[in-house]
Protein backbone atom coordinates (compact mmCIF):
# COMPACT_ATOMS: atom_id res chain seq x y z
CA UNK A 1 0.00 0.00 0.00
CA UNK A 2 3.03 2.50 0.89
CA UNK A 3 4.43 1.57 -2.64
CA UNK A 4 0.90 3.09 -4.65
CA UNK A 5 0.76 5.81 -2.42
CA UNK A 6 4.86 6.68 -3.02
CA UNK A 7 3.71 5.84 -6.98
CA UNK A 8 0.62 8.34 -6.95
CA UNK A 9 2.98 11.25 -4.84
CA UNK A 10 5.76 11.44 -7.51
CA UNK A 11 2.97 11.00 -10.14
CA UNK A 12 1.30 13.75 -8.61
CA UNK A 13 4.29 16.19 -8.05
CA UNK A 14 5.36 15.27 -11.87
CA UNK A 15 2.19 16.01 -13.15
CA UNK A 16 1.94 19.75 -11.34
CA UNK A 17 5.86 20.26 -13.11
CA UNK A 18 4.25 19.57 -15.91
CA UNK A 19 0.79 21.87 -15.52
CA UNK A 20 2.96 24.62 -14.23
CA UNK A 21 5.97 24.64 -17.00
CA UNK A 22 2.45 24.47 -19.09
CA UNK A 23 0.93 27.94 -17.23
CA UNK A 24 4.44 29.43 -17.63
CA UNK A 25 4.29 29.25 -21.68
CA UNK A 26 1.14 30.29 -21.39
CA UNK A 27 1.70 33.36 -20.25
CA UNK A 28 4.90 34.39 -22.31
CA UNK A 29 4.37 36.73 -24.89
CA UNK A 30 5.42 34.49 -27.37
CA UNK A 31 2.57 32.53 -28.04
CA UNK A 32 -0.42 35.65 -27.25
CA UNK A 33 -2.21 37.62 -30.32
CA UNK A 34 -3.93 40.68 -28.23
CA UNK A 35 -6.74 43.33 -29.68
CA UNK A 36 -5.81 46.90 -29.04
CA UNK A 37 -8.27 49.51 -30.04
CA UNK A 38 -7.42 53.01 -30.33
CA UNK A 39 -10.13 55.64 -29.91
CA UNK A 40 -10.39 59.13 -32.51
CA UNK A 41 -10.12 61.11 -29.21
CA UNK A 42 -11.30 60.97 -25.77
CA UNK A 43 -14.33 62.90 -26.92
CA UNK A 44 -17.13 60.34 -25.40
CA UNK A 45 -18.47 60.04 -28.90
CA UNK A 46 -14.99 58.93 -30.06
CA UNK A 47 -14.85 56.23 -26.92
CA UNK A 48 -18.26 55.19 -27.37
CA UNK A 49 -18.05 54.50 -30.87
CA UNK A 50 -14.89 52.66 -30.27
CA UNK A 51 -16.88 50.35 -28.12
CA UNK A 52 -19.02 49.23 -30.39
CA UNK A 53 -15.83 48.75 -32.90
CA UNK A 54 -14.97 46.46 -29.81
CA UNK A 55 -18.30 44.51 -30.19
CA UNK A 56 -18.38 43.90 -33.63
CA UNK A 57 -14.70 42.86 -34.10
CA UNK A 58 -14.79 40.70 -31.30
CA UNK A 59 -18.42 39.41 -32.85
CA UNK A 60 -16.14 38.61 -35.97
CA UNK A 61 -13.41 37.14 -34.31
CA UNK A 62 -15.01 34.82 -31.63
CA UNK A 63 -15.69 32.00 -33.97
CA UNK A 64 -12.64 32.45 -36.21
CA UNK A 65 -10.07 32.09 -33.49
CA UNK A 66 -12.03 30.09 -30.47
CA UNK A 67 -10.52 26.84 -31.44
CA UNK A 68 -7.43 27.25 -33.43
CA UNK A 69 -4.75 25.19 -32.13
CA UNK A 70 -1.96 27.81 -32.00
CA UNK A 71 -0.51 31.13 -31.94
CA UNK A 72 0.83 30.94 -35.13
CA UNK A 73 -2.49 29.67 -36.89
CA UNK A 74 -4.65 32.76 -35.09
CA UNK A 75 -2.08 35.39 -36.14
CA UNK A 76 -2.34 33.32 -39.97
CA UNK A 77 -6.05 34.07 -39.49
CA UNK A 78 -6.67 37.50 -38.61
CA UNK A 79 -3.88 38.82 -41.03
CA UNK A 80 -5.49 36.96 -44.26
CA UNK A 81 -8.60 38.79 -42.66
CA UNK A 82 -6.97 42.39 -42.20
CA UNK A 83 -9.18 43.83 -44.94
CA UNK A 84 -12.72 42.37 -43.70
CA UNK A 85 -11.85 43.72 -40.33
CA UNK A 86 -11.11 47.12 -41.55
CA UNK A 87 -13.80 47.24 -43.82
CA UNK A 88 -15.74 46.06 -40.56
CA UNK A 89 -14.40 49.14 -38.44
CA UNK A 90 -15.21 51.67 -40.90
CA UNK A 91 -18.84 49.82 -41.36
CA UNK A 92 -19.78 50.45 -37.77
CA UNK A 93 -17.85 54.30 -37.95
CA UNK A 94 -20.11 55.25 -41.32
CA UNK A 95 -23.19 53.82 -39.25
CA UNK A 96 -22.57 55.65 -36.72
CA UNK A 97 -21.63 58.84 -38.34
CA UNK A 98 -18.23 59.37 -38.01
CA UNK A 99 -16.43 60.45 -41.28
CA UNK A 100 -12.90 59.03 -40.09
CA UNK A 101 -11.70 55.99 -41.39
CA UNK A 102 -9.78 52.76 -39.80
CA UNK A 103 -6.21 51.27 -40.24
CA UNK A 104 -6.07 47.65 -39.02
CA UNK A 105 -2.04 45.88 -38.62
CA UNK A 106 -0.67 43.10 -36.69
CA UNK A 107 2.37 44.11 -34.99
CA UNK A 108 4.23 43.77 -32.14
CA UNK A 109 3.44 46.35 -29.13
CA UNK A 110 4.06 47.26 -25.83
CA UNK A 111 1.66 46.21 -23.11
CA UNK A 112 1.29 46.57 -19.00
CA UNK A 113 0.66 43.92 -16.57
CA UNK A 114 -2.87 42.77 -16.58
CA UNK A 115 -4.80 40.25 -14.72
CA UNK A 116 -7.93 37.94 -16.37
CA UNK A 117 -9.52 36.12 -13.69
CA UNK A 118 -6.73 33.68 -12.59
CA UNK A 119 -3.79 34.58 -15.24
CA UNK A 120 -1.41 37.49 -15.08
CA UNK A 121 0.24 38.43 -18.09
CA UNK A 122 3.40 40.16 -17.52
CA UNK A 123 4.50 43.97 -18.99
CA UNK A 124 5.92 43.67 -22.28
CA UNK A 125 5.97 43.35 -26.27
CA UNK A 126 2.91 40.97 -27.62
CA UNK A 127 1.94 40.56 -31.23
CA UNK A 128 -1.33 42.64 -31.28
CA UNK A 129 -4.33 43.22 -33.80
CA UNK A 130 -4.19 46.95 -33.92
CA UNK A 131 -7.12 48.68 -34.85
CA UNK A 132 -6.78 52.91 -34.75
CA UNK A 133 -9.83 54.83 -35.38
CA UNK A 134 -9.24 58.24 -37.11
CA UNK A 135 -6.19 59.56 -35.30
CA UNK A 136 -5.85 56.97 -33.13
CA UNK A 137 -5.18 59.65 -30.39
CA UNK A 138 -7.75 58.72 -27.99
CA UNK A 139 -8.17 55.92 -24.83
CA UNK A 140 -7.53 52.57 -25.85
CA UNK A 141 -9.21 49.10 -25.17
CA UNK A 142 -7.79 45.79 -25.53
CA UNK A 143 -7.60 42.24 -24.39
CA UNK A 144 -6.33 38.68 -25.55
CA UNK A 145 -7.77 37.41 -28.82
CA UNK A 146 -5.57 34.10 -28.71
CA UNK A 147 -6.00 32.12 -26.36
CA UNK A 148 -8.85 33.69 -26.27
CA UNK A 149 -9.79 35.54 -22.99
CA UNK A 150 -12.03 38.03 -24.08
CA UNK A 151 -15.83 37.79 -25.15
CA UNK A 152 -17.95 40.48 -25.11
CA UNK A 153 -21.92 40.38 -25.23
CA UNK A 154 -24.04 43.00 -25.93
CA UNK A 155 -23.80 45.20 -23.17
CA UNK A 156 -20.96 47.14 -22.21
CA UNK A 157 -19.90 44.91 -19.49
CA UNK A 158 -16.43 42.35 -20.84
CA UNK A 159 -16.35 39.03 -19.80
CA UNK A 160 -13.29 36.92 -19.94
CA UNK A 161 -13.36 33.41 -19.77
CA UNK A 162 -9.88 31.27 -20.58
CA UNK A 163 -9.89 28.87 -22.74
CA UNK A 164 -6.70 26.97 -20.83
CA UNK A 165 -9.02 27.33 -17.54
CA UNK A 166 -11.76 25.64 -18.76
CA UNK A 167 -9.44 22.66 -20.21
CA UNK A 168 -8.11 22.90 -16.53
CA UNK A 169 -11.22 22.75 -14.94
CA UNK A 170 -12.44 19.55 -17.10
CA UNK A 171 -9.18 17.63 -16.68
CA UNK A 172 -9.80 18.01 -12.64
CA UNK A 173 -13.53 16.98 -12.80
CA UNK A 174 -12.30 13.64 -14.99
CA UNK A 175 -9.79 13.15 -12.52
CA UNK A 176 -12.83 13.30 -9.25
Amino acid sequence: MKKIISFLCVLLLLLSALFAAGCARTESTGDILRIHIRADSNDPSDQAVKLKVRDAVVTYLTPILSDLPSFESAKKAVESRLTELKDLAESVLKTNGFSYGAKVAVRREKFPTKTYGDLTLLAGVYEAIVFELGSGTGDNWWCVAYPSLCFVPHTDEVVYRSKIKEIIEKWRSHAK
